[in-house]
């Protein structure tokens, strides 16, 4: 269950953080800015993703909100630390340009460690009867 919630989230968080990424890099935007748009698209991506499932199961805008927050924001604090910090520690990263594969490799990398890293922790916290778990009574 928590590969599962990991990867949920993950998918909400990476459609963000790409885009993000892509915007802040074809503007040739610093690394500060280009992190913070990613950062703040990962986070309104992943949460629309899971208040998309459970506005289906009846819930209020604000009631799946609330339950998106609380399923939702420690994994994708995690990610985002991870999946940022692998971008800016790969040398070369974030200067590389769209068309590079430097750019596209450390991404994709940058995505994958976020999962190794973020997965035992919604275990955790999924164990603990929160995070995804809160989720599940609308599915």
């Amino acid at each position: 269950m928590a590969a599962q919630a990991t990867l949920h989230c993950l998918t909400g968080c990476a459609i963000g953080e790409i885009l993000g990424m892509v915007i802040g890099t074809a503007l040739g935007w610093s690394n500060l800015p280009t992190v913070v748009l990613a950062i703040a698209l990962a986070f309104v991506s992943g949460y629309a993703l899971t208040m998309r499932g459970v506005l289906k199961a009846g819930l209020t805008f604000s009631q799946a909100l609330r339950v998106a927050l609380a399923a939702d924001t420690v994994s994708i604090i995690v990610m985002e630390i991870v999946d940022n910090g692998v971008m800016v520690v790969v040398p070369g990263a974030m200067d590389a340009g769209l068309g590079q594969a430097l750019f596209w490799l450390a991404l994709a990398l940058s995505l994958v460690i976020a999962f190794l890293v973020t997965t035992p922790i919604n275990k955790w916290i999924i164990g603990k009867g929160k995070g995804h778990a809160v989720v599940h009574a609308y599915h």
